[in-house]
């Protein structure tokens, strides 16, 4: 058994800090200083978002939330979402499973060969 105390937990702001990886979940958590944001991304994975502490503001195509301690968002793999702290935030992050299909880490070697060779190619020619 592991335990960790989330709300005391040194956590650099820009620096997510890895709690634990398995092959069926990766935790991290994550500060995020007042007014700053994730910016509009996705995962690969399902995705479990909870505030430990702090208020944010969620946005997603689906719609959006907000919401303190206790809050816990749900995002599906792929789903685009975007979290601005309306308050210095400190947030628990759950993906699983881990990684995800399409994921660089669940790819086999010779996947990324062929993503790199891909890209290479489209480097070469832009147009």
């Amino acid at each position: 058994m592991e335990t960790w105390e989330l709300d005391s937990l040194e956590v650099e702001p820009h620096q997510p800090k890895i709690l634990s990886s398995t092959e069926d979940a990766r935790t991290i958590i994550i500060r995020l200083p007042e007014g700053e944001r994730l910016e509009d991304h996705q995962v690969h994975e399902r995705a479990l978002l909870v505030v430990v502490s702090g208020e944010v503001e969620i946005k997603t195509d689906g719609g959006d939330a907000a919401g303190g301690p206790g809050l816990m968002i749900e995002f599906d793999p792929g789903e685009r979402h975007e979290v601005l702290a309306r308050t210095e935030a400190r947030l628990l992050l759950v993906l699983t499973p881990w990684p995800g299909a399409g994921h660089a880490g669940a790819m086999t070697l010779e996947d990324k060969a062929d993503v790199r060779e891909r890209a290479a190619a489209r480097n070469a020619n832009p147009g």
